[in-house]
């Protein structure tokens, strides 16, 4: 059977009219307020059983929906990443989220690509700074998270243990949408893809209404917390079978107003700007190459906990350095051939060839005065290959994977009265060093009596480090080494459609996870948190994870939901450990593969339609994990709860929508209990989270409305944190923005 055949047989079977949400994704931020949370647990746990009751509810007809604004997500959405194949997210056998363009553009209007997933269940995103957002997925974040831009790997050799900033350099007004696979995904996607995957999906060209071929586009987002101004435009075209889409971002960020007791934050503000171009040629219709070009630069953006600049909350220290701020720029480039439908044994197949730039510089001058400029360049080479084929056995899929960086990296030193110190030898990874990562996977579909469907996978890794030239910590001299790695992974997955009307289904199963050691685990010599100094520790090898999964997705016309639960084994985590050694005054710590041990937690989310013109929604976060490692110079081990762990979390919503769709409005409660339960490094960072008593509790409300003025004009504001409150997500180093009023003007013509 044909590859389109097979992924609208799946399709078609869901295209009665279902409810127009999407798990998770209530398309507003938090909200809510007030610090008495005793009845919280009570309501999340409520939620699990609303998702769990959807199968019990009544499936009378709901009148049509029109074009069914807002949100106006279906379970049919067809998703790739889960299983690199076509799929309606209702069949997807794992946990699936997917922000469309609806979700980022119109009903949330975000500011940054972390920022958008800050209200899917399980997911946490931390902010050092302003610029610097950084997701947590079931409990692990920076390089034991994967990010792809149109499948190219985001992650590179370079990236640092817990929060980062790379993630923010991805450009939300140029995506269609965003696909979150939670859990591990190594055995498709390799070394990083541990807590979840993301596949950010650049824009295509769109035809207008009335058959026009050329579009052009105006974008405009304000937020007058932020004191923010971001403006696209972009114009896409079709010439012959050549589609063509160009567009431009510019970003100015002020400094950050926070809640009533806070107030202004200063060097919080920064400035972007942005700019892509994709072009699609068609050379069959069921051929195709698309080339790709984007660049995002931001300049000075503050890491302001750092400084002095930086202000106490709930008894939060205060950073001393004079200024800590970071410059990025980053390009990517690639081609991609497509070709679907072939009638061979090969039905389907994808290639890539990709650059991958990234560029960072750090500007630091301490209280006394001394200045260091340290930087690090990257060259990335990707090349991979994808093919499908419906056999006897089941469909497969399979392909081979090769990037390969080139690492250029400095630290220049100048004294407090402004002589030039030294080059160091190196900045904060090893200099003149490369990184290679091959993979090759097999993955297996196969459908039995059409109800029960199992997925096979495995895949062979190999990563090889050459380090160029970096500091011994012993010696202080310059050293190299040549390291490398092998893995198998492997994962069984399963879905079962429990009735023939596809409303229930039960999905689940293993996965292996696995993390070679990087550049920044081996090599980096740099700061880390509150007084630390982290520096080099070759010898590590991989980590290692095991996670299962069980859940239940159901769907009917009024009301629709899902519940998952979630269990990963931890073992050989690479950990910062200290030394008991201090340098320039910050405390040394190195890693070691020190920690075993376990992460856990239920995600429910659900919504009920019960009126034509009104739904409430909800949804609910529980997390729990212990790892072993060394909370001092001791060689001995203890178990501790996980770095930052995500609090009892939550939502719970109304939302009304005008009967034709051209317009809505949606209130959300958001809250989530205090961050206590801390590890030891938790508890010494100070200057992010709030000493002895941890993150506090927090209860927000936001409002949020749109109007389709006409199939032009779309328009749409919110009032963020209605209450002014003052409140920190667990971990962060500032406070979130008081009272926002956002807008949103989205023109076509």
């Amino acid at each position: 059977m044909l590859l389109r055949e097979r992924v609208l047989r799946g399709a078609g079977q869901l295209e009665r009219e279902a409810l127009p949400w999407r798990f998770g994704s209530p398309g507003t931020g938090p909200m809510g307020g007030g610090e008495n949370l005793n009845r919280f647990e009570g309501v999340l746990a409520g939620l699990a059983v609303l998702a769990l009751a959807a199968g019990g509810a009544a499936a009378e007809p709901v009148a049509p929906a029109g074009k069914s604004r807002g949100s106006a997500a279906k379970l049919d959405t067809v998703v790739v990443t889960a299983t690199r194949t076509k799929k309606s997210l209702f069949n997807v056998p794992a946990s699936v989220e997917v922000l469309d363009s609806e979700e980022l553009h119109h009903r949330k209007v975000v500011r940054t690509v972390p920022e958008a997933l800050r209200e899917v269940p399980g997911v946490m995103v931390q902010k050092t700074a302003h610029g610097q957002g950084s997701p947590f997925i079931r409990g692990f974040t920076g390089f034991r998270t994967l990010f792809m831009v149109d499948g190219v790997r985001l992650n590179n050799s370079v990236f640092r243990d817990g929060p980062n900033q790379y993630w923010n350099t991805v450009d939300p007004t140029g995506l269609k949408s965003m696909e979150l696979v939670k859990g591990p995904s190594s055995v498709l996607y390799g070394s990083d893809a541990v807590g979840g995957t993301v596949n950010a999906l650049t824009l295509d060209r769109e035809e207008l209404p009335g058959g026009s071929q050329w579009e052009r586009r105006v974008f405009y987002r304000f937020a007058s917390a932020e004191e923010a101004h971001v403006a696209r435009g972009q114009t896409s075209g079709r010439i012959g079978d050549l589609e063509l889409l160009v567009g431009g971002v510019l970003k100015d960020f002020g400094d950050v107003d926070s809640g009533k007791d806070v107030g202004k934050l200063p060097k919080t503000g920064y400035k972007e700007w942005d700019a892509d171009v994709k072009a699609v040629y068609h050379l069959k219709e069921n051929m195709r190459l698309v080339f790709l070009h984007q660049e995002v630069h931001q300049d000075d953006v503050w890491r302001t906990h750092k400084t002095v600049y930086g202000l106490s909350w709930k008894d939060t220290t205060v950073g001393s350095e004079l200024k800590r701020a970071l410059d990025q720029d980053r390009s990517l480039t690639y081609l991609q051939f497509h070709a679907e439908d072939l009638g061979w044994f090969v039905d389907a197949v994808k290639a890539n060839v990709s650059y991958h730039l990234q560029e960072e510089e750090r500007y630091r001058r301490r209280g006394d005065n001394r200045v260091d400029r340290q930087g690090v360049e990257v060259g990335t080479l990707g090349l991979w290959v994808q093919a499908e084929s419906e056999t006897s056995i089941g469909h497969l899929t399979y392909g081979v994977e090769y990037y390969h960086d080139e690492v250029d990296s400095y630290n220049k030193k100048w004294n407090a009265d402004g002589s030039f110190n030294e080059d160091a030898i190196q900045g904060p990874v090893a200099d003149n060093s490369e990184y290679t990562n091959l993979g090759l996977y097999l993955q297996d579909e196969y459908t039995f009596f059409e109800r029960l469907t199992l997925t096979l996978g495995i895949r062979y890794n190999h990563a090889e480090a050459d380090a160029g030239r970096f500091e011994d910590p012993e010696t202080g001299e310059a050293d190299s080494f040549d390291e490398d790695w092998d893995s198998f992974t492997a994962s069984g997955r399963f879905l079962f459609r429990v009735d023939e009307g596809e409303h229930w289904n039960v999905f689940g199963g293993v996965s292996q996870g696995f993390r070679a050691p990087n550049l920044s685990d081996l090599t980096r010599l740099d700061t880390a948190r509150t007084d630390e100094i982290e520096t080099a520790a070759p010898g590590l090898d991989p980590e290692k994870f095991v996670a299962m999964e069980i859940g239940v997705r159901a769907r009917y016309e009024k009301v629709a939901g899902q519940v998952a639960y979630y269990y990963t084994d931890i073992d050989d985590l690479i950990m910062r450990t200290p030394t008991g050694n201090v340098i320039d005054g910050d405390n040394e710590v190195t890693k070691k593969n020190a920690g075993d041990g376990y992460v856990n937690g239920i995600e429910a989310s659900a919504r009920y339609q019960f009126h034509p013109e009104w739904s409430v929604l909800g949804a609910a976060t529980f997390m729990d994990g212990k790892v072993e490692t060394y909370p001092t110079s001791d060689p001995e081990r203890v178990r501790e709860p996980i770095d930052r762990r995500m609090p009892l979390t939550g939502y719970i919503g109304l939302r009304w929508d005008h009967p034709d769709r051209k317009y809505w409005v949606e209130g959300l409660w958001v809250a989530a209990n205090e961050a206590d339960d801390l590890s030891t490094r938790d508890k010494a960072d100070t200057q992010r989270i709030p000493p002895e008593e941890g993150t506090p509790n927090y209860a927000i409300v936001n409002i949020r409305s749109g109007w389709e003025i006409n199939q032009w004009v779309r328009l749409s504001v919110a009032v963020e944190n209605l209450t002014n409150e003052d409140y920190r997500i667990h971990g962060s180093g500032q406070t979130e923005p008081g009272t926002n009023v956002v807008f949103g003007l989205d023109c076509k013509f």
